[in-house]
């Protein structure tokens, strides 16, 4: 048993796999799931678990260099939540964003509920 971090065997085997310039999305439960990537589906029922829940475990895993939303999310609690995050993402068009998919190395879904609620990280090194 592990004494801290992700406890999820999926969540957790998928993050180890990461190296630098590989794509993580943190998604909300109604974003398409791309067929390409590793996805790891935490959603249980909507709002369990939450975006936020999941973003800081994964923000604890890992070194982010850059990172991606939606436009639409412009304004809303979903800016609000990265901000706090220290993210400050490059802004595409939702329908941009879901093309992104496609070159993403690990997706998780969470069963957040509030509009545009994803991010794609992108991951650095820490050295």
């Amino acid at each position: 048993m592990r004494r801290t971090g992700v406890l999820n065997p999926a969540l957790a085997e998928g993050l180890a796999r990461l190296g630098h310039g590989h794509l993580v999305v943190v998604a909300d439960c109604g974003l398409p799931l791309p067929r390409s990537a590793t996805v790891v589906d935490l959603a249980l029922v909507h709002g369990v678990p939450g975006f936020t829940q999941v973003l800081d475990a994964v923000l604890g895993e890992i070194v982010v260099e850059g990172s991606l939303a939606a436009t639409e999310s412009t304004g809303t609690v979903v800016s609000t939540w990265l901000g706090e995050r220290g993210l400050a993402p490059e802004l595409v068009p939702h329908e941009t964003l879901k093309k992104v998919l496609d070159a993403a190395a690990l997706v998780v879904r969470t069963g957040e509920a509030t509009p545009f609620a994803n991010v794609v990280l992108r991951c650095g090194v820490p050295f």
